[in-house]
């Protein structure tokens, strides 16, 4: 008998808990991920950052399936959008974007805790992250606050180079979290992972990933999705990404032509 990409109990932690792990769903696409990231890095796109740290290398970049082929066959071909719209609880599959993250050996900065749903321009219910790694993981995963894609308010957005406000002007924001400061008040979740396996959670689950001490590299390769109940939402400032000249009004469903539907259940 098949194994399911991904159990009912699993949705059911996913929805839960705002985070979930699932194994061995992209075995067979490591080689064609690991292409477009070698692409990726030798041609950057205009996003493209390396995030300014002191030792080592931790690059970045996003939004670019639309000019590396090997992305956009992840999208559309592998299991993806099909996982996606299933833990989403959702009809459809909406890609919202492909992010690559890779720290080198020898790179302590962590990534700092954060919600991606405030940096977007996308509200929802329905909204999934499918972190993707390249090499094995242990020390150098993500780690995740359980329970926070439910907090009343999001978590304010900074900039990860100097933890300045990311927009300009006052808004009601829940302080950036320090759960290591106090670990007896939430429960965190991670996951030692290996190729192949992926960790999705909702763009409003609070989450960091520590420095890569290891003598090997992380390369991961993050795929985005919006459900059936997405909509254009206003922010502060410019979003990230921007995604300039969208056209779109609030609470109007992304464009399909930018944001295509890649699963739909059939009817």
């Amino acid at each position: 008998m098949e194994r399911p990409m991904i159990t009912k109990d699993q949705i059911d932690d996913f929805q839960r808990d705002g985070a979930v792990v699932v194994r061995g769903v992209f075995d067979d696409w490591i080689d064609r991920m690991a292409e477009g990231v070698a692409e990726n890095m030798d041609a950057p796109g205009e996003y493209a950052s390396e995030n300014d740290v002191s030792e080592g290398r931790f690059f970045d970049d996003y939004c670019n399936w639309t000019r590396i082929a090997a992305f956009e066959d992840v999208a559309r071909n592998s299991p993806a959008a099909e996982l996606a719209a299933r833990a989403m609880r959702s009809q459809t599959a909406q890609f919202f974007h492909d992010h690559v993250l890779v720290k080198e050996p020898g790179t302590p900065k962590p990534t700092p805790w954060h919600q991606d749903a405030p940096y977007y321009f996308v509200e929802g219910m329905q909204t999934v992250s499918i972190w993707i790694p390249l090499d094995p993981v242990k020390d150098a995963s993500l780690r995740f606050i359980a329970g926070s894609h439910k907090w009343a308010k999001l978590v304010r957005p900074v900039s990860w180079s100097d933890d300045s406000d990311f927009y300009d002007g006052d808004q009601d924001w829940t302080p950036v979290p320090d759960p290591d400061a106090s670990p007896d008040d939430t429960t965190i979740l991670e996951w030692a992972m290996e190729p192949g396996d992926a960790v999705l959670f909702d763009y409003k689950t609070a989450h960091g990933a520590r420095g890569n001490a290891t003598q090997d590299r992380r390369r991961a390769l993050s795929l985005r999705w919006v459900g059936d109940d997405a909509r254009y939402v206003e922010r502060p400032g410019r979003t990230s990404p921007p995604f300039p000249g969208h056209g779109l009004s609030a609470g109007e469903r992304l464009r399909e032509d930018w944001f295509p539907i890649l699963y739909q259940t059939a009817k």
